[in-house]
């Protein structure tokens, strides 16, 4: 199966993405691996015709905005984000109405459509940068109020949060991180912003995916209790084959990025379907938030 999709591969052009809470396997055929963002920008970069985005709906629409003439496949459409249906358009323009002129931000997390009716995106690691970098001292963040909450601890200005929440990081409690801890005291605990006050509270490190990569990396610890999607340990232990990772709780798996498989991904090139596209104005101005963003997180050469 690994074989035919190197054939197919190499005979549509693609290059395929893995996001780090995908299974092993997806990860291990994937040609990048990384955040949502990240392997968007990446990929727009290539001079690949088709992207074949293991992930879920939201990132291969984001793949979609950046790389408009490129074919962009999800092998498996139904791979969707809880987070990313709690905000609608029409919820976030109900939200605007209350709040009229206020800014608002939306995490990368959203669907095109919402990212259209937005100012600015964010990304959980450049969530800070980018709301201490707009003028204005009052701001709508959409839609999880878990990184809203980081975000508001880490500023001045008010944060004006929408009620969502990512369902798998909100199943790590503090008491998973307190058990972790008694079984592994020597351990760093780095968290997700999507998780609870409570258990950023007991960690080392608030982290974005990449973030944690880049601590495990560098830091002198040999063990580490991880507070995110459980897959994610996977690849922090392909990286530091001399560490210990542990994940904070088993129960934060995530079903949507459990549902790509390698037989999807086959399936997928042989009918170079389902194809996901944004386009018309609902790009032209969802990527207008992207790059608003884009523009204020890249450090100035």
């Amino acid at each position: 199966m690994i074989e035919k999709i190197q054939e197919l591969k190499k005979k549509r052009d693609a290059i395929i993405l893995a996001h780090n809470y995908q299974i092993p396997e997806v990860q291990d055929i994937a040609d990048l691996r990384g955040d949502s963002l990240e392997l968007s920008r990446k990929a727009a970069q290539t001079d690949a015709k088709v992207i074949v985005f293991c992930g879920v709906h939201f990132m291969a629409e984001t793949a979609a905005i950046l790389s408009p003439a490129k074919t962009v496949l999800l092998p498996d459409i139904d791979a969707g984000c809880p987070l990313a249906d709690m905000i609608t358009v029409e919820a976030l323009r109900e939200l605007k109405s209350k709040y009229p002129g206020r800014p608002v931000v939306a995490y990368v997390n959203t669907s095109a459509a919402v990212k259209a009716e937005s100012d600015y995106a964010c990304t959980s690691a450049n969530a800070v940068k980018v709301i201490n970098a707009i003028k204005s001292d009052e701001i709508i963040f959409v839609p999880d109020k878990f990184l809203a909450a980081y975000v508001q601890s880490k500023t001045s200005k008010k944060i004006i949060s929408w009620g969502g929440y990512c369902p798998t990081h909100a199943k790590i409690m503090p008491e998973d991180i307190i058990e972790r801890k008694k079984e592994h005291p020597n351990a760093k605990v780095m968290s997700h912003p999507e998780c609870r006050q409570e258990v950023l509270a007991l960690s080392d490190a608030a982290l974005s995916t990449s973030g944690m990569i880049k601590y495990a990396a560098e830091n002198d610890a040999k063990e580490f209790i991880v507070g995110t999607e459980a897959g994610m340990v996977y690849r922090l232990q392909q990286d530091n084959p001399g560490k210990k990772f542990y994940a904070a709780s088993a129960a934060a798996t995530c079903p949507n990025m459990k549902r790509i498989t390698l037989e999807k991904i086959l399936w997928s090139l042989e009918d170079m379907k389902p194809i996901v596209t944004v386009t018309g104005e609902i790009r032209e101005r969802a990527l207008l938030s992207v790059q608003r963003m884009i523009d204020i997180a890249t450090p100035k050469a």
